[in-house]
């Protein structure tokens, strides 16, 4: 059974309420706030018959302090859910079973910053990516955090964790899935390499990289050219100018 968890912020409400109003439990939202924005969400809990109170500040900050929300962006607006499922191996497979056009996946190897990992499904979900996969550990997950960062895509883009990401990169490109690894060494850019076809990228943490297993299973490693001074560029930066690129060049093929 899914674990609850609290959401936070005006973009993952409506997110939220659009996307799995019966996963939401309560709309807390704090009093006084009384602009068009949150009576879109009043009026979308009223629509879906999702419950919601107006809550004093005291009684807000109470719901933060006890949930470890103090860092949390929340706009004056909470929202208790079911957490969105963190799909295992056998569901990736039924996944791609099912697809109806070329696979366009992201993997991150190591990537344990969740405000990484929401900026990574924000993108994915921009760029018609079908899937995010990391690894189960040394990884970071979908935090509340993570699930606020990516404004939506939390509920959009599936999500994977599993349990040996060297024995999945094996099973995709026993699928026929060409597996590319992004690195600053790289002879070829992603600009001068054709991906057409079905695409793994694989993107490692800003400044280790992919681990070297993940980097050795890799089909090819491509690089984007940098033309200024910096030597790279935060892990969700680089994996939309990739993922729109791959979409670029699907749209010409």
């Amino acid at each position: 059974m899914s674990q609850s968890m609290w959401v936070f912020g005006l973009h993952a409400a409506h997110s939220a309420l659009e996307q799995n109003p019966d996963r939401i439990k309560e709309v807390v939202l704090l009093k006084g706030r009384q602009d068009a924005r949150v009576g879109k969400i009043l009026d979308a809990c009223k629509e879906q018959g999702v419950k919601f109170r107006l809550a004093s500040k005291e009684d807000f900050d109470r719901i933060i302090q006890k949930n470890e929300l103090r860092e949390a962006r929340h706009q004056g607006v909470l929202v208790q859910t079911l957490a969105a499922p963190v799909l295992k191996e056998n569901d990736l497979e039924a996944m791609l079973d099912n697809l109806e056009e070329d696979a366009l996946l992201l993997i991150l190897d190591g990537v344990t910053d969740p405000h990484n990992i929401g900026a990574c499904l924000r993108t994915c979900d921009a760029a018609g990516a079908h899937g995010l996969i990391v690894p189960k550990d040394k990884s970071a997950t979908l935090t509340p955090t993570a699930v606020n960062i990516a404004s939506g895509a939390a509920d959009t883009v599936p999500f994977f964790a599993v349990t040996n990401l060297a024995r999945t990169i094996e099973q995709l490109k026993a699928r026929g899935i060409w597996v590319y690894g992004t690195a600053g060494e790289a002879t070829g850019s992603i600009y001068q390499t054709k991906l057409t076809g079905p695409v793994a990228l694989v993107m490692g943490a800003e400044g280790k990289g992919m681990r070297r297993l993940t980097r050795d299973l890799c089909d090819g490693l491509v690089n984007l050219p940098m033309a200024g001074t910096v030597s790279s560029l935060n892990v969700s930066v680089a994996a939309g100018v990739s993922l729109f690129e791959i979409g670029r060049q699907r749209r010409l093929a």
